[in-house]
């Protein structure tokens, strides 16, 4: 059972609506990294890939500063996607 706990300061209600508002934005950036990811996966040729490694790579950067993900996995995923377009 969730407790649903209301805000009783005017900043508090504020914060609560900037928040929920923060996260689905978070979560609609996370979704479209995501589904991005996952078409460049699915990419048959290599051709394809090289032509869009450096938009993945871009979109991997403007995720990390947005904060919706680590540096340190934005890293990691740009090598392996750098190595699968090599494979």
């Amino acid at each position: 059972m969730e407790v649903i706990v209301l805000p009783h300061h005017k900043s508090c209600k504020k914060r609560l609506k900037t928040s929920l508002e923060r996260r689905e934005r978070n979560r609609m950036n996370r979704a479209a990294m995501r589904s991005s990811l996952k078409t460049f996966r699915v990419e048959t040729t290599t051709e394809e890939r090289k032509a869009k490694l450096s938009e993945m790579y871009s979109l991997l950067d403007v995720q990390v500063r947005k904060g919706i993900i680590p540096k340190s996995r934005a890293s990691r995923l740009k090598s392996r996607l750098a190595a699968s377009t090599l494979r």
